[in-house]
C-alpha cells in the first residue's frame, strides 16, 4: 500500500512540473502572436496617371489598417507612373524604402499595396527583396494587376470569388508572383477588367476603376492586411 502512495504522489509531482513547464511557453508563444508587428510601413504604389501621393484605392483601407493595429506609418512610392509603363523607379523605391527601413529598425514589418501599374511595379520587386527584406514583408495586397497570373492560389476576385482565378493580365508575360511570395498576397482582380482580366475584358475600363469605392474590395484588404500584421492568417 505505502509503495503506491508513494508512486501516485511521485506521478502528481511530475504532472505538476510538466505544467508548471508548458503555461510559460504557451503564454510566451501568444505574446509573440499579439505582437508580430509593433511598428510597420504600408507601402503603396499608385496607377498610372494618379498624382504623386496616396492612391485612391487604399485611402479607405490604410485608414482602417492603421486605426485597428497600432505603431503604422504609411509611405507613398516615389515614382512617375505615367502613360509609358515604365515603372521601374517605383521598384527601384520600393525595395530601397524597405532595405533603408530595416537599417533603422530590423523590427520593423512591411505591407507592400499595388493598384494597376503600381502592382506591377510591386510585383517586378518581390523577387528582389531576399533575406531579411523577405521576411519583412508580410503581406502583399494587389488590385487591377496586369501582371496576374491564372491559377495562383492568391487570386479572387472582387468578392473573393474564383470568377478570376485562372485569367491572365495584359503584361503577364513580363513579370508575375514568384512562387515564395503567394503565401503572403492577395491578388483582387475585378471580373472583365481588362487589366488583369484578357479573357473577360475588352473595354470596361469602370471594372477598372471600381476598387477604390468597392466595399467588398476595401474589407477585403483591411481584414488581410491586419491578419497578417497580427500573424493570424
Amino acid at each position: 500500500m505505502s509503495s503506491n502512495i508513494a508512486w501516485i504522489k511521485t506521478a502528481c509531482l511530475l504532472l505538476l512540473a510538466s505544467e508548471a513547464f508548458a503555461s510559460p511557453i504557451e503564454k510566451v508563444e501568444d505574446l509573440e502572436k499579439r505582437a508580430v508587428c509593433t511598428a510597420y510601413t504600408l507601402i503603396e504604389t499608385r496607377g498610372t496617371n494618379e498624382p504623386q501621393g496616396p492612391s485612391n484605392s487604399f485611402k479607405t483601407m490604410d485608414a482602417a489598417i492603421i486605426a485597428q493595429v497600432m505603431g503604422g506609418t504609411e509611405y507613398d512610392t516615389v515614382y512617375p507612373a505615367s502613360i509609358d509603363q515604365n515603372s521601374a523607379a517605383g521598384t527601384a523605391d520600393i525595395i530601397n524604402q524597405i532595405n533603408t527601413g530595416l537599417k533603422s529598425n530590423p523590427n520593423r514589418c512591411f505591407i507592400l499595396e499595388g493598384y494597376s501599374q503600381g502592382a506591377a511595379a510591386t510585383v517586378d520587386a518581390m523577387p528582389k527583396l531576399t533575406g531579411a527584406a523577405f521576411n519583412a514583408v508580410k503581406g502583399v495586397f494587389l488590385i487591377g494587376n496586369p501582371h496576374h497570373k491564372a491559377g495562383l492560389a492568391c487570386n479572387v476576385d472582387s468578392k473573393g470569388g474564383s470568377t478570376t482565378k485562372n485569367v491572365n493580365g495584359l503584361s503577364v508575360l513580363l513579370g508575375n508572383i514568384p512562387n515564395n511570395w503567394i503565401s503572403k498576397t492577395l491578388d483582387i482582380c475585378a471580373y472583365s477588367d481588362p487589366v488583369c482580366d484578357t479573357a473577360h475584358g475588352l473595354d470596361n475600363i469602370d471594372a477598372h476603376l471600381s476598387y477604390k469605392s468597392d466595399p467588398n474590395v476595401q474589407n477585403q484588404g483591411i481584414k488581410f492586411v491586419v491578419g497578417k500584421l497580427r500573424g493570424t492568417s
